[in-house]
């Protein structure tokens, strides 16, 4: 019998804001009911590949039990073709009016990660399987449409616990529209190997610039004034800084293009 692991989704950003309201109509859903899309993205990660065997997305509201829902596609998916603004549509159903209390995710077996052309399994420790709560603390308002992203952190979640060993203790970033600030530009030399972390205090976002172009984008940042640092990844380039970059909720600062000097 295959194994199901059912893994919770430990937040970084808990406030889950109304995104839209539409106009009651002939296809509007009735008026105990809102709305939810739900979509997978990752953060910035040194893998090849990260590979999750996501089978369900469990649902609890508030003094309700949970309902348990289907992906539009159960299996793997890798995360790592999401990054830099990319995302897939997880998921789409009807939820009642209230506020959601918990979500979680729901794993197969078949979970495992690329690292230097090398596929090594991705365990989860059985302390993980009760899960941990997850409090949005908003209500959803009949008719309302609800854009939800839940970011997977894959530099925080993977843990090398030996030779050929890694384990998944999830870090995921979940936020809507109305609230994801956004910091996007573009890094040369393209050689460069460069990661860019966004900073507000002890609060570090990362990217990794896309190869082809150099393109990178940092999604789901709260209001704050940012520090971006580019870090280089060879030898004889310096590194970038800029500071006082004000991000404002639902908005999107864009950098241009940040050259990495000799």
């Amino acid at each position: 019998m295959k194994k199901i692991m059912i893994l919770p989704i430990m937040i970084l950003a808990t406030t889950v804001s109304f995104y839209s309201c539409k106009k009651k109509d002939s296809t509007t859903p009735a008026a105990t009911t809102a709305q939810m899309n739900m979509h997978l993205t990752d953060g910035a990660s040194v893998y090849d590949n990260v590979y999750l065997d996501i089978q369900q997305v469990e649902i609890t509201m508030s003094g309700s039990a949970a309902v348990t829902y289907a992906p539009f596609r159960k299996g793997v998916y890798d995360i790592m073709k999401f990054r830099n603004g990319l995302d897939t549509l997880l998921m789409q159903t009807t939820l009642p009016t209230g506020t959601i209390s918990q979500i979680r995710l729901i794993l197969g077996s078949n979970n495992s990660i690329v690292v230097d052309g090398v596929a090594y399994a991705l365990n989860t420790p059985s302390a993980q399987e009760s899960g941990v709560k997850l409090n949005f603390n908003q209500t959803m308002v009949a008719y309302g449409t609800y854009d939800v992203w839940v970011d997977f952190d894959a530099a925080k979640s993977i843990l090398q616990t030996g030779a050929g060993a890694y384990k998944l203790k999830p870090v995921i970033n979940a936020y809507t529209a109305s609230v994801n600030g956004r910091i996007k530009g573009y890094i040369l030399p393209l050689n460069a190997k460069a990661t860019v972390y966004a900073i507000n205090g002890t609060d570090t976002i990362t990217a990794i610039p896309n190869s082809a172009d150099g393109y990178f984008r940092i999604s789901g940042l709260s209001a704050a004034t940012y520090r971006i640092w580019v870090s280089p990844g060879i030898l004889g380039l310096q590194a970038f800084n800029q500071t006082n970059i004000q991000v404002n909720t639902g908005a999107e600062v864009t950098l241009g293009t940040l050259t990495l000097l000799p």
